[in-house]
C-alpha cells in the first residue's frame, strides 16, 4: 500500500469479509495486487459462522441420529426405539473448533497474500474512496462490496418473542417443542435438524406447500417423508402474531383464526434481506431496489464507476456461497487478471437443500422445461426405497426426476431427492453443462448396488 495525501491507496478495496469478499481479495492477491479488506466481524460471513458450514455439522449430527435408528433396525445392541442420548455441548466443542480452523486458514492466507486486513466496517466516501468506522480513508480504483445479508424477522405483533437462524446457531440443547416459521430452505433444513436431534418440530407454513421453487413431486415426497419422521405440516397458514402464554411457552395466531400452541421456540425462517444499509451508497447515487438489493450488470459492475457487488446483496442469480465466490473470482480475472470477458455463467447451477434426505437440483424444473421448449419435453422419473431404508424397512422413499428435451433428448433438468442426492448431483451437473443426453447417459455402465444408478437407468 501507498500514501496519497491522507489516504492508503491500494488497487482493490474489499468491503466484506465472507465467502464472496475472500474470494476477491484472494484472487487479486494472486495478480500481484495491493489490497484491503475490510471485516469487523468473523472471518466467513454467514456461510462459515451462521450458515453452510455449522449447519451441515447439525446435519450430519441429525443424519447421524437417523442411522442409530436404522442400526437398532438391523440388529445392533441400541434401545429398539434408536433413540441415543445426544451431547450437544460436546458437539458444539468439535463444531467450532472445526470453525476456528477455517478462521486460521483465513488469516494465514491473508498474511501470506500480503492482504492487509483492517477489521472495521467501511463505507462509500465518494469515488474511488472508502472511509473506515474510525476515520481512516483509504482509495482504490475499484472497491468490490460484498457484506452479504441477515435473516428477515416479520413485521408482526409479537415478533420480538422469535428467533431467526443466527440464533439457533447459539443453542446448546434441542428445545422440547419448536415452530419454525417458512417453508424455504432454512426452514426445511432445520426442521430436519432439530425433529432428528430430539425436538418435536412444526412447520408453519403460509404457501400450500414447501420449498415453492422445487420440483412439486419431489416435495409432496418430501413432505410425506418428513411426516413420517414426526414432524407436523401446517401449509396455507399465514403467522399473523405470537403471544406469551401464561406457562411462558408462545402461541401463533394465523390468518385462518388458528392458534398454535406451547412451543417453547419459535424460529422465523421468512427470508433474508441484503446488508446495504450504512454503505455510503448515496455518495456515489447507488440506489437500492426496494428489497434492498444492488443494480449489478453481467459483469458485478454497479452504476458507480468501479464499484462493484458480489453474493447476496445482488438481485440476480442464486444466493448460493459457491456463487459468490465464482462471481468474485470472474470479477478479478477481468480487472487484473487481462480477461476482459470474464464473467459468472450463473445457467445451471447446482444445489442442495440438505433435508432428510437430502434434495439436490440442477437445470430446469419440468414447467420451465415446458415454458422454454412446449411440448417436445421428456421426462422421466424412478421412485424407490434406498437400500438401508428396505432393510430396515421404513417407508422412507427416495425419488429422482430426469428432464430432456427434444430429439436428442438432451439433458436439461435433474432433481434428485434421496441419500447422497446432495454427492451424487455434482457430477452429473458437469454432464448436465457439456449438453449430456438421454444416449449419454444410458451408454454409462451404472454402478450397482446404489441409488445414482437410478439416474443412468431412468426410461
Amino acid at each position: 500500500m501507498s500514501a496519497t495525501g491522507d489516504a492508503l491507496a491500494f488497487d482493490l478495496i474489499v468491503v466484506g469479509g465472507g465467502s464472496g469478499g475472500l474470494a476477491a481479495a484472494f484472487r487479486a492477491a494472486e495478480y500481484g495486487r495491493r489490497v484491503a479488506l475490510l471485516e469487523p466481524g468473523d472471518l466467513g460471513g454467514t456461510c462459515v459462522n451462521v450458515g453452510c458450514v455449522p449447519k451441515k455439522a447439525m446435519w450430519l449430527a441429525a443424519d447421524l441420529g437417523l442411522r442409530i435408528g436404522h442400526a437398532a433396525r438391523l440388529g445392533y445392541d441400541l434401545p429398539r426405539d434408536g433413540r441415543a442420548a445426544f451431547d450437544w455441548p460436546c458437539f458444539l466443542t468439535d463444531r467450532q473448533r472445526y470453525i476456528h480452523g477455517i478462521h486460521a486458514s483465513y488469516r494465514r492466507r491473508l498474511d501470506r497474500d500480503g492482504v492487509l486486513l483492517l477489521p472495521t466496517r467501511g463505507r462509500l466516501a465518494g469515488e474511488g474512496a472508502v472511509e473506515t468506522a474510525d476515520g481512516a480513508l483509504l482509495r482504490a480504483p475499484h472497491i468490490v462490496l460484498a457484506t452479504g445479508s441477515r435473516p428477515i424477522v416479520p413485521q408482526i405483533p409479537g415478533a420480538s418473542l422469535g428467533v431467526v437462524s443466527d440464533d439457533f446457531f447459539h443453542w446448546t440443547q434441542a428445545p422440547p417443542r419448536v415452530a419454525i416459521v417458512g417453508g424455504g430452505y432454512v426452514a426445511v433444513e432445520l426442521a430436519g435438524v432439530l425433529q432428528a436431534l430430539g425436538s418435536q418440530v412444526d412447520l408453519v407454513v403460509r404457501d400450500g406447500r414447501l420449498l415453492r421453487q422445487a420440483e412439486p413431486e419431489l416435495v409432496a415426497q418430501l413432505q410425506d417423508n418428513y411426516t413420517q419422521q414426526g414432524i407436523v405440516l401446517h401449509l396455507g397458514m399465514a403467522s399473523q402474531a405470537l403471544h406469551r402464554q401464561t406457562d411462558g411457552r408462545i402461541a401463533i395466531q394465523t390468518d385462518g383464526g388458528q392458534r398454535l400452541a406451547d412451543y417453547d421456540q419459535v424460529l422465523f425462517a421468512t427470508g433474508r434481506r441484503p446488508n446495504t444499509d450504512d454503505l455510503g451508497l448515496e455518495r456515489v447515487g447507488i440506489a437500492p431496489d426496494p428489497q434492498g438489493h444492488l443494480p449489478v450488470d453481467a459483469f458485478q459492475d454497479t452504476p458507480a464507476p468501479g464499484v462493484h457487488a458480489v453474493g447476496d446483496i445482488c438481485g440476480c442469480g442464486p444466493a448460493l456461497t459457491p456463487v459468490a465466490i465464482a462471481a468474485a473470482r470472474r470479477l478479478c480475472d477481468r480487472l487484473f487478471g487481462g480477461r476482459p470477458d470474464a464473467r459468472l455463467d450463473a445457467e445451471n447451477v447446482p444445489s442442495a437443500i440438505f433435508s432428510h434426505p437430502p434434495l439436490a437440483m440442477v437445470g430446469l424444473t419440468e414447467a420451465q422445461a415446458r415454458e422454454r421448449h412446449g411440448d417436445d419435453v421428456h421426462v422421466y422419473t424412478s421412485r424407490f426405497r434406498p437400500m438401508i431404508e428396505a432393510l430396515a424397512d421404513t417407508s422412507q422413499c427416495s425419488l429422482f426426476k430426469l428432464i430432456c428435451v427434444g430429439e436428442a433428448r438432451r439433458v436439461v433438468g435433474l432433481h434428485l431427492l434421496g441419500d447422497a442426492a446432495d454427492e451424487i448431483l455434482q457430477g452429473f451437473a458437469v454432464a448436465l453443462k457439456m449438453g449430456a443426453t438421454l444416449d449419454d447417459f444410458h451408454d454409462t455402465v451404472a454402478i450397482h448396488p446404489t441409488s445414482a444408478e437410478e439416474v443412468v437407468l431412468m426410461r
